[in-house]
């Protein structure tokens, strides 16, 4: 399976999965209201792509967050500021998770990751599933 499209946003999403806190009253840890905004837009944005069936075997996943800057001179230049990557993708992968993309985001085994800047909120994402080992994708990164 394969599959690529772009979510658009008024402004990309704020908020990341290091928005979770921990009660020590209750030994638990809970969401923050900017964490469950954050999840909540990402899944209204993805519900629509989501597969019939989540895919089963290992992941090959591309993702490319574009913030929305007026200064067309930012345009198609990184973007080497908050929020991290790690961070930011944690929850967008959580949210694909639920959804049913995939039955575990364990199963993502190659990613990248990349924030730019553009004139409107987008993020394009683009995942296929890894079918063995005679994968090319496989052969090039083992002989790199």
């Amino acid at each position: 399976m394969k599959d690529q499209f772009y979510l658009h946003f008024d402004s990309m999403p704020a908020g990341t999965s290091q928005l979770k806190r921990y009660d020590g009253r209750t030994g638990r840890y809970f969401k923050d209201a900017k964490l469950l905004n954050l999840e909540k837009q990402f899944a209204v944005a993805l519900r629509p792509h989501k597969p019939s069936e989540p895919c089963k075997r290992p992941i090959k996943l591309t993702v490319w967050f574009a913030w929305d800057v007026k200064d067309k001179k930012l345009w198609g230049t990184v973007k080497p500021t908050k929020p991290d990557t790690d961070n930011y993708i944690k929850t967008f992968k959580d949210v694909m998770t639920y959804l049913g993309f995939w039955v575990d985001d364990s199963q993502v085994v190659a990613e990248t990751i990349y924030k730019t800047y553009a004139e409107k909120a987008t993020i394009m994402v683009s995942y296929s599933e890894i079918m063995d080992k005679s994968d090319a994708f496989i052969r090039k990164e083992v002989e790199t």
